[in-house]
């Protein structure tokens, strides 16, 4: 128990319900592993179709399972003029996907105390105080606005592609001809290179070292992410993937690689599936919070900050077969962040520039990442990284963390049983909180009860206890005639006492009962 870090109200509620009061959520299938590796095959045959139909010259992609690289493939080559076949160790150029390393940079930063995410950004480069806003009540334009392509700056691709080559000159020539703005700041989500161009000038500023010598040793380094780099000469000419545009005769052509500047903390990393795979897995061991000892060179807590949904963009809604499908997007600090009717959180980004296309996804609950990088112009394999999503759901393995019961919910379904075998006035009264007896009278909600059990008769058992969180939670009873539910909710009081309390009829056991404010929230998908 963590007696140390207790309020003493907690500490009463610790030592009245015992064990630990906030227990991390954890996987309960034995299983889980064996029976998403079972999918890879399939996985592996999706892979390969999409480069066939695509004719993508060559391609790498990955799959995470727990923080570890479980399986790398590829296909076809990473040099046409060779022959040289694409293997783990093949660096490609991963575009955009280079954002998430540039605002892990400025969380590394913040959590130093070297700057504020609500920092003007003319703090750092004061050459952007020269501005000019859209419109006199625009306030200035912060650091977090710029990590979430919030600060109304336009849409910038292809364009931003062609700056990675640009000084630092060009650029503080940009800023003194001032920046057109396509949305009013802070109101909607626009995607913009040029914000992080602006970043990775705002990380040489607070470390006091240039953008990538920062990324390389404060991130990279510690990630043992030896094959990754911003500087396209350091690869060795062997392991380097060449990138290809696809004609509109049919033939191919040779993109030429483009160099790193000014706009590389917008685009310019390059790296392999093997380094890849451990930043994927880097990602993904944030979760779920926990007790155990920072490892990363960022804290778990600041990862889990920037796949979190800061902006959002749009909700798209579709029907295919009858079946309601619903993706509400947006962005996080350089990162996608998705809901869709099977996930509650998806996180990643794509990169494309002249030659590359890559995508890198993850389900943060459930332990599960995957990632491509493939060597034609814009050839983004989200599509094939999303099949097989597909694909791992139906092995029954792809299964989020569950949350073990709290000794908070524990301690009160106790009561709560107590009260369905035989109503007691004043263990009701021990149990409740302020509140629950004001709602519904003690008189009330005893005659519930009773109708309740002369519809059901004799309950034999009580289910398990399924934890919504902490502090809300569900058990079944499974009586003569149907199912009950019971549903109750504990308040923000130390300690804890039960706040809300419904006893329903439900048709099976999988019916989730809801409290009056709503909760508790979730996706799903609605057949017609």
């Amino acid at each position: 128990m963590r007696f140390f870090r207790l309020s003493a109200g907690l500490l009463i509620a610790a030592l009245l319900f015992g064990g630990d009061l906030y227990p991390p959520a954890r996987f309960s299938d034995p299983r889980r592993i064996q029976k998403l590796e079972s999918a890879i095959p399939e996985v592996d045959e999706i892979f390969n179709r999409f480069a066939a139909e695509h004719r993508i010259p060559g391609m790498v992609w990955g799959v995470v399972i727990d923080a570890k690289l479980a399986h790398v493939a590829s296909t076809g080559v990473r040099d046409r003029a060779t022959g040289d076949r694409i293997d783990a160790g093949t660096v490609f150029r991963i575009a955009s996907m280079t954002k998430s390393f540039t605002a892990l940079s400025i969380l590394k930063l913040r959590d130093a105390g070297k700057l504020s995410l609500e920092d003007p950004v003319s703090k750092w480069i004061p050459e952007f105080a020269a501005t000019e806003l859209p419109t006199r009540d625009t306030p200035p334009i912060k650091i977090r606005q710029l990590l979430s392509h919030n600060a109304g700056f336009p849409e910038d691709n292809p364009w931003g592609d062609q700056q990675l080559a640009a000084s630092d000159d060009d650029v503080m020539g940009w800023l003194k001809n001032g920046i057109p703005f396509s949305t009013p700041p802070g109101t909607r989500y626009e995607y913009s290179n040029y914000m992080w161009g602006l970043l990775g000038r705002i990380v040489t500023k607070a470390s006091g070292v240039p953008y990538r010598t920062y990324v390389q040793r404060e991130i990279l380094d510690k990630l043992h992410m030896d094959h990754s780099t911003f500087d396209f000469a350091a690869v060795p000419a062997a392991n380097r993937a060449v990138g290809y545009r696809l004609k509109p005769d049919g033939t191919y052509q040779e993109e030429p690689p483009l160099p790193d500047g000014a706009f590389g903390s917008a685009g310019g990393l390059l790296t392999d599936a093997t380094d890849l795979g451990k930043y994927v897995a880097f990602q993904l061991s944030a979760w779920p919070p926990r007790d155990d000892p920072e490892t990363g060179p960022v804290r778990r807590s600041s990862v889990r900050e920037m796949n979190q949904l800061w902006r959002p963009a749009n909700l798209t809604v579709t029907r295919n077969n009858g079946m309601i499908q619903a993706v509400a997007s947006g962005y996080g600090f350089g990162l996608r962040v998705q809901s869709n009717c099977h996930f509650e959180q998806v996180d990643g980004h794509g990169g494309g520039l002249p030659g590359f296309g890559s995508y890198m996804l993850w389900l943060p609950d459930y332990g599960v990442g995957m990632f491509a990088m493939a060597t034609l112009t814009y050839a983004g394999p989200a599509e094939p990284i999303n099949q097989a999503l597909d694909v791992f759901l139906k092995t029954g393995g792809l299964q989020k963390r569950e949350l073990p019961p709290s000794p908070m919910l524990t301690g009160a379904r106790e009561h709560i049983l107590n009260l369905w075998k035989k109503w007691d006035d004043a263990e009701a009264r021990k149990m409740a909180a302020m509140n629950l007896f004001i709602d519904a009278p003690v008189e009330q909600r005893r005659d519930e009860i009773r109708k309740l059990k002369e519809d059901v008769g004799e309950c034999r058992a009580a289910g398990p206890l399924i934890a919504e969180n902490w502090l809300r939670g569900q058990f079944n009873m499974t009586c003569e005639r149907g199912i009950v539910g019971v549903f109750y909710t504990m308040s923000p009081t130390n300690p804890p006492a039960v706040q809300h309390l419904a006893f329903r009829r439900i048709a099976n056991e999988n019916v989730r009962l809801v409290a009056p404010t709503g909760a508790p929230a979730g996706v799903s998908c609605v057949d017609e």
